[in-house]
């Protein structure tokens, strides 16, 4: 999920994408601030991770994009994870069984530092493109990228009180033209048209379709995600 689109955003479209990201965040932490200890230790709708990982995960995605923005705010390129996949993936696994409240504090507290962040970024630091495991990355696409991590995820703890179907439009209607224009990009010339089943589907069901994340009756998997 960490790769993506780049190219310069309009100023007014980052704005409009922080502030979708930050209503994300909210979202979010209402719904993990009722978890339990038992509930970090359920499965998540993720293969072989509990809720627990998923929340670590966020938290940590939110630190790498912390690690971003500060060095964007001094002029400096960065890469958002040093110790690449295997740290990635190591620190995920450390912090997945830690208490409840442990988890969410970590949550709540990454995400109020990473909206600090957000607007400590001069201008030109948002010009800047940074790495991710070594890949480019401009730092204007990090604020999207995050919102698709915060709402992809938040469906992800598989709790009936948020799910795919809760996403928010303004996600849904972004990556949702992303998604069919790399569905089509992937397609013999002459067979980009999304399936009639697919598109009978309604927007968020799609995007998770398109995803990977939801099976449907009379559709083959769409292969990889972005």
């Amino acid at each position: 999920m960490d790769q993506g689109e780049t190219g310069r955003r309009p100023d007014r479209e980052l704005d409009a994408t922080i502030e979708g990201c930050a209503a994300a965040h909210q979202r979010l932490l209402a719904d993990v601030d009722t978890l339990t200890d038992e509930d970090i230790a359920r499965p998540s709708a993720l293969p072989d991770w509990t809720i627990g990982h998923v929340l670590t995960h966020l938290a940590r995605n939110a630190d790498s994009h912390i690690r971003v923005y500060e060095a964007a705010a001094r002029g400096v390129p960065t890469e958002r994870y040093p110790g690449g996949q295997q740290g990635r993936n190591a620190e995920i696994e450390t912090g997945a069984a830690r208490p409840a409240a442990e988890q969410i504090a970590d949550v709540r507290g990454t995400i109020w530092r990473l909206e600090s962040a957000w607007a400590a970024v001069p201008a030109d630091g948002w010009e800047l493109t940074a790495t991710v495991y070594g890949a480019p990355e401009p730092v204007v696409e990090l604020p999207f990228r995050r919102w698709r991590e915060v709402e992809v995820h938040h469906a992800d703890l598989g709790r009936a009180e948020f799910t795919i179907d809760d996403w928010s439009d303004g996600y849904v209607r972004r990556d949702l033209g992303r998604a069919e224009m790399t569905w089509a990009a992937r397609r013999p010339m002459g067979l980009t048209a999304l399936p009639p089943a697919a598109l009978a589907l309604s927007p968020a069901r799609r995007l998770a379709w398109l995803m990977g994340r939801l099976d449907v009756d009379g559709l083959e998997a769409p292969g990889p995600w972005m």
